[in-house]
């Protein structure tokens, strides 16, 4: 057997560690998509920032998020005054499902996988308003003051909006 060698065994050990095998397989994949916790969200949403920072909470399953993702990401792309992040809602067990999906539709943005499936201890932390239904969306202004819509966006919606809050 090769790793029988003191040698062999080292390389192979070293190779584990610096192709990342602690880490999952669609998060060393992927650089802009990431499994996190509420809190985790919590510290990137308070974050501070000069920019309109805007987090797309959707889900792959949910058909007016699907819709409007493309004009989320073609601002994110093309307006360097706003700081796009999708949240996804979908199973935090199941996270091929996103990653397939962001190279389908060649998503760029940011996406967290919000692992945290106890909505009723989160949602009202995010807006007391939420009903919880998706798409939602969360505007962050460089100010700190947030600015929540619940439902689709059409394109001339989303830019109206972010021109209205940017800096």
């Amino acid at each position: 057997m090769l790793l029988k060698t003191p040698l062999l065994t080292g390389i192979f050990v070293c190779l584990i560690l610096i192709l990342g095998f602690n880490l999952s397989p669609h998060q060393a994949a992927d650089p802009n998509f990431k499994i996190i916790s509420f809190e985790e969200f919590e510290k990137l949403k308070s974050k501070e920032s000069n920019k309109l920072r805007v987090y797309n909470f959707w889900a792959t399953w949910c058909a007016p998020c699907v819709k409007e993702m493309p004009y989320f990401e073609a601002i994110g792309q093309n307006d360097a005054s706003v700081e796009l992040v999708f949240i996804s809602l979908d199973d935090g067990r199941k996270p091929g499902r996103v990653t397939t999906f962001l190279e389908k539709e060649n998503i760029k943005s940011p996406v967290y996988l919000l692992n945290d499936v106890d909505y009723n201890q989160w949602i009202d932390k995010i807006n007391p308003n939420w009903s919880g239904a998706i798409p939602a969306t969360l505007f962050v202004q460089p100010s700190g003051e947030n600015h929540f819509h619940e439902g689709e966006l059409d394109e001339s919606e989303l830019e109206a909006l972010i021109n209205k809050l940017k800096p």
